[in-house]
Formats: C-alpha cells, structure tokens, sequence
C-alpha cells in the first residue's frame, strides 16, 4: 500500500492542537493521538490511556522506545546498509518500524498485520506512511496471516502483540513460533518483544521454546533486567541459521544503554525457569 505525504498536526480554533481520536470496537476503548511535549512533529498513539506507540513525523529514522530501537538495530544487520528488506510486522500499532524501514531501507517490501481494522485506518487517516513506502496492511489475526504466507518469505519477522502471559494462547505456543521461523529467511531473524514482569517466567518460557525450534537464539534486553527482578522489554531473536560473530558487540555498541545481549551460557542461564 502507497500512502501520500505525512500528515502535520493540526491546530484547533484556539490555536491549540486537536487531539484525534477513534473508537475501536475489538479493542473496547478510545485510541487517541497526542504531540510529543518535547519533540516537535511526534505523535503518540495511546489506547484506553495507555501509551502505545511513538512516531516522528519528520525524523522516521529516529526509534524512541527503548525495545524498538533494540529491534530496529537487529533490523539494520539483518542486510548491509541501505539494502532492500522483506519485513512481516505482526501488530501494526502505529507502523512506527514500517516508517523506520522505509527511512533506512527504501524499496522495502513489507506487510503488516493488526487484528483491529479501526486502528489501522486511524493511524492511517491521521499518519499516512510516507511516499513510496510499498507495505501491505492487514487487518486479521496473526496466526491466520502468518498460515498464508509461503516459506522464507521475509528477511525480518517482528512479533510485537503481547504482554505478559496473558497474551492469546494460539500465539504464545510452539506451532505457531514454528510458524514464524518458517516464513523467514534462512539468514533472515525472527525478532520477538516480550514485555513482562518479575521474575520474567513468561520471557523466559518464551525464549526457551524459540531456542528449542531455531539453530540460534539471543536476547536484548535493558542490563538491569537479567536477573528478572525489574519488569519491562524482553527481545528475543531467532534464527535458522548460526548467530553472526559480530552482532553481539554491534548491538552490545548500539544499545539502548545499558544492554545485555545474551547468548550461548548466558542464554541457558537466563531461560532457567524462576526457583
């Protein structure tokens, strides 16, 4: 899908800015976007209160939220600078990484998927992606959407749906990760977000299933998470293939700081389940 330029904020009668919003029926709450208060051209997307996404309207190559920008530099190894991607987003929210891939990587083809329609025509309406951006929307389920697409699809695949274990079950399970190792690349990465809290069981149980299907695995994560007694972001990315030599330093160098990229002992280590 082709979208015209980026929409500016707007101004109300009395010169303040008017806050969009829209109901979103699956989700039973408001989705409203607001201004950054210390970026200009930023929007913020909430739903039912709660901070969502951030995009910056001018600068779609600057990522603020700490787990994305651990994604989205895993997502600037994943082919040299500037080269083309395939890239399959399963939870759209504000298609914040779509406008990052584009940015870093044009002529990127790319899908992204969102199970409510009213939050993809919203972000849309309000944020249209930037001209020439090549990405297929859709509005489904991310299971569904992951069965249809054929086998190494796509060089990057990010799963950002869930938080905590009480995240849809046909989701979190070992079919469908097998499903998401699939349709990537054999040198392509499968980049999962886990948010979760103390002792991190969950990110844990999640990282150990990934392990136990890709030939690699690794985690991202703030530093002062590993020992699971701060609540927060979990990545965990997987591979087909052996995990590169030189990743580990680039992201340890990449940050956000401080960062713990764990592999190999100190993988097994973190995937122990919490005594």
């Amino acid at each position: 899908m082709s979208d015209g330029p980026v929409a500016e904020p707007e101004e109300g009668p009395d010169g303040e800015y008017e806050v969009p919003t829209r109901w979103l029926p699956g989700t039973g709450a408001y989705a409203e976007l607001d201004e950054d208060a210390y970026i200009e051209g930023a929007l913020i997307l909430s739903i039912g209160g709660a901070q969502q996404s951030h995009v910056d309207l001018r600068h779609p190559g600057r990522v603020f939220y700490e787990y994305l920008q651990r994604i989205a530099n895993v997502i600037d190894l994943a082919a040299p600078p500037g080269a083309a991607l395939r890239v399959l987003h399963l939870g759209a929210g504000a298609l914040t990484l779509v406008r990052y891939v584009q940015a870093t990587r044009p002529g990127s083809r790319q899908v992204a998927v969102d199970l409510e329609a009213e939050l993809l025509d919203f972000v849309l309406d309000a944020m249209p992606l930037p001209e020439g951006t090549s990405c297929e929307i859709v509005a489904g389920d991310a299971a569904d959407a992951v069965l249809e697409q054929p086998d190494a699809a796509f060089d990057v695949v990010v799963l950002d749906i869930f938080a905590g274990a009480d995240a849809p079950a046909h989701l979190t399970g070992p079919d469908f990760a097998a499903h998401l190792l699939r349709v990537c690349a054999d040198d392509g990465v499968v980049l999962v977000n886990v948010g979760d809290d103390p002792p991190l069981a969950f990110a844990r149980a999640q990282s150990r299933q990934l392990s136990a299907l890709a030939s690699a695995t690794a985690v991202l994560t703030e530093a002062a998470m590993v020992d699971g007694g701060q609540a927060g972001n979990v990545i965990v990315a997987a591979r087909r293939t052996a995990w590169p030599a030189d990743w580990t330093p680039a992201l340890l160098a990449a940050g956000p700081h401080p960062a713990a990229v764990l592999t190999g002992p100190d993988l097994a280590r973190f995937e122990e389940p919490p005594t």
